[in-house]
């Protein structure tokens, strides 16, 4: 993609300069400070199913969806390289129904409206737009995520085999900036909205449910991160202490003398937050990263939208990860899908008829 194209999805010539000058400075990721994992109360459980518990905090999110003062934010900015290199989100998964239909129609099928947002990048906006037009998947605020170049370790333009530069995105820690700067978060609370839930395309368990949406407001944080329990091999993303701040740590940030098994549960990316908690600036970090490219080391800097949670009063809640109540059932290949196929399909016919 030519330079002058990518101005619409946010390239910044200062930025892009700030980050050639890091580029040459490899640092460490890992977090300073004294790190430890959550005591046991601070991680609160999502009621079961067929609980009173868990259709009283239904209610309650019906509730607030029925006075349109709920959105939902899909993270579709991704590639899918190995369902072949398309874009994700319109990947078929349950007969000729896409990933990202799948998600909306969770929504649709919930009383009220339910303000439907898309996070796109540079490389799926246009196949998007085309897909929720010919869909008919209704209005929905897409807005993309920001893009840089490619650097090489020394700094320079890395130039891809067509003698052009090398774009990407620059994470899902765009989500609050690319919100504001699109206009969506301000017509959103215009208009009343209150509360955004927001999750990847590709993780199919991760409906809006009510019971969060009212577990959230509970809990009274400003923003509420989904965890599960790790089985065997899990690595990622976790909660901990930084000096005594409650929050996501990136499983890249934890030093090397740190016991990542002393934390029993990882982050989904499924987050809920308040509206207005979320429409300032925030210090998110820009992370160097070392990539591959046609074979070539590259430089490229990303941020995390769980490092939100080091800025807002953050609460964790623990979902469940199997069964047809699941709220972390992500498909990343084609094998996945076939393997999960039977309770993706349990999943989308009766997530919203349980109560």
């Amino acid at each position: 993609m030519k330079l002058e194209a990518l101005a619409q999805y946010g390239y910044d010539e200062v930025f892009q300069s700030e980050l050639a000058r890091r580029a040459t400075q490899p640092a460490s990721n890992a977090v300073t400070g004294t790190l430890a994992p959550l005591p046991p109360e601070a991680i609160v459980s999502l009621p079961a199913l067929g609980t009173p518990e868990r259709a009283r905090l239904r209610a309650a999110g019906l509730d607030l969806i029925r006075e349109n003062k709920v959105g939902s934010v899909i993270l579709a900015g991704g590639m899918a390289t190995r369902f072949g290199g398309v874009v994700k989100a319109v990947v078929p998964v349950l007969g000729e129904l896409s990933f990202l239909e799948i998600k909306q129609a969770d929504l649709g099928a919930l009383p009220g409206r339910v303000s439907p947002f898309v996070m796109s990048s540079f490389a799926t906006h246009e196949a998007l737009r085309i897909h929720i037009k010919s869909q008919k998947l209704g209005r929905i605020d897409l807005f993309p995520q920001f893009v840089a170049l490619r650097l090489t370790p020394a700094g320079e333009l890395f130039m891809e085999s067509n003698g052009e530069a090398s774009p990407y995105a620059t994470g899902h820690g765009d989500l609050t900036f690319a919100l504001r700067k699109s206009g969506a978060l301000q017509r959103f609370r215009d208009a009343g909205g209150t509360t955004i839930a927001m999750s990847n395309v590709d993780n199919l368990g991760a409906t809006l449910d009510p019971a969060m949406i009212a577990l959230h407001h509970e809990l009274g944080g400003a923003m509420t991160v989904e965890v599960v329990d790790k089985a065997p091999g899990d690595k990622g993303g976790a909660p901990a202490l930084l000096d005594g701040v409650p929050q996501i740590i990136e499983g890249f940030r934890f030093p090397a003398d740190f016991d990542q098994d002393s934390i029993g549960v990882f982050n989904t990316n499924t987050f809920v937050f308040d509206a207005a908690a979320i429409d300032r600036d925030f210090d998110l970090p820009y992370y160097r990263v070392e990539k591959s490219v046609d074979g070539a080391k590259v430089i490229q800097f990303e941020r995390l939208a769980g490092e939100l949670s080091a800025h807002l009063p953050t609460r964790f809640v623990r979902v469940e990860r199997t069964g047809p109540d699941t709220r972390f059932l992500p498909v990343k290949d084609p094998e996945e899908l076939a393997r999960q196929l039977p309770l993706i399909a349990a999943v989308a016919s009766s997530r919203r008829s349980y109560e």
